[in-house]
């Protein structure tokens, strides 16, 4: 069997996850079983692995599900709580105390709050923070999903308290031989040489998250404005420049000096202390404040509808 058609058979279960989740709006509990009946047969069939690896790999596979499921639960968990016990009102008028401005809002709340989320939970649980945050205090739910979903980028290489490298890359080139010998040829360990490694993500990451929340700030401007306007996503560059490097700086220099554990969370920790009051004073922001259009003219796809179900029946 040639390269080409082994690369397309390894391929085949990512593509049944696109088809019939993006395609075909699948719900995921129905899409990723079969996903995982194909991978079982290609793997049985195709590369002739034992139906014992098979199971040992589906039961590590369940386990790994069950460790992020137990790290989302506490993310979820809080969200709860402070929902019934009001706190969500709290930081609804605490947002509008330090800015109206829905821009100021979203770099606050989805970069620099979401941020401190993954770099403490990971797992992507800032979707499921950050955004019902949003939702919360006044922000259409495809544009809080969206904001929260662009800000999984920089933050995510050091999400989990540093997971990705302390597990992920260590997984995939610990005892490799090329990677045994190179340390031997350098005279290095291999911990010194995963928090190189961290360093230089780090370093590559900080340029390109300073950028992040003047991304997420003109998406949604243009998307989600009145306008449909970039230049109104754009007029808070200075604000949405700073706010990154706030982030981004200590986020460099942590991941360079300290090691892979807690970039994300001392970047966002220290981007907020910063930000938050000094977005308070108006420092750096634009004359006129950005809002969304009224919300009896949001498009349906904007308010999703479980929420629009939700909402008729309480009223």
């Amino acid at each position: 069997m040639s390269f080409g058609i082994l690369a397309l058979l390894a391929l085949l279960p990512i593509i049944s996850v696109f088809g019939l989740i993006v395609l075909f709006r699948w719900p995921a509990t129905r899409a990723m079983p079969i996903a995982y009946l194909i991978t079982c047969f290609l793997a049985f069939t195709v590369w002739k692995v034992p139906f014992s690896q098979l199971a040992a790999a589906s039961i590590d596979g369940l386990l790994t599900a069950a460790s992020i499921l137990y790290i989302i639960l506490g993310a979820i968990l809080l969200l709860n709580l402070q929902q019934e016990s009001g706190a969500i009102f709290s930081i609804r008028k605490s947002m509008f105390l330090i800015s109206p401005d829905r821009r100021a809002q979203a770099i606050i709340i989805a970069f620099l709050f979401g941020s401190f989320i993954e770099g403490s939970a990971g797992f992507g649980t800032p979707a499921a923070v950050a955004a019902p945050l949003l939702v919360a205090i006044g922000f259409p739910a495809m544009a809080a999903v969206m904001v929260s979903l662009i800000i999984q980028s920089t933050c995510v290489s050091f999400g989990a308290v540093g997971t990705p490298i302390l597990i992920g890359v260590n997984a995939g080139l610990s005892g490799q031989v090329e990677v045994v010998n190179y340390l031997s040829a350098h005279n290095l360990d291999f911990a010194s040489y995963l928090n190189s490694i961290g360093g230089k993500v780090a370093i590559i990451h900080g340029i390109t998250g300073t950028l992040i929340p003047i991304i997420l700030v003109i998406m949604m401007t243009r998307f989600f404005g009145q306008k449909r306007s970039w230049k109104e996503g754009l007029s808070i560059l200075p604000f949405a420049l700073f706010a990154g490097l706030c982030f981004t700086v200590p986020y460099t220099l942590t991941g360079v000096f300290l090691g892979p554990e807690f970039p994300s969370l001392v970047g966002s920790l220290l981007g907020l202390l910063i930000v938050v009051p000094l977005a308070k004073i108006g420092f750096l922001m634009p004359r006129k404040v950005w809002d969304f259009p009224a919300k009896e003219t949001w498009p349906q796809d904007w308010i999703g509808q479980e929420i629009e179900e939700r909402h008729d029946s309480e009223s």
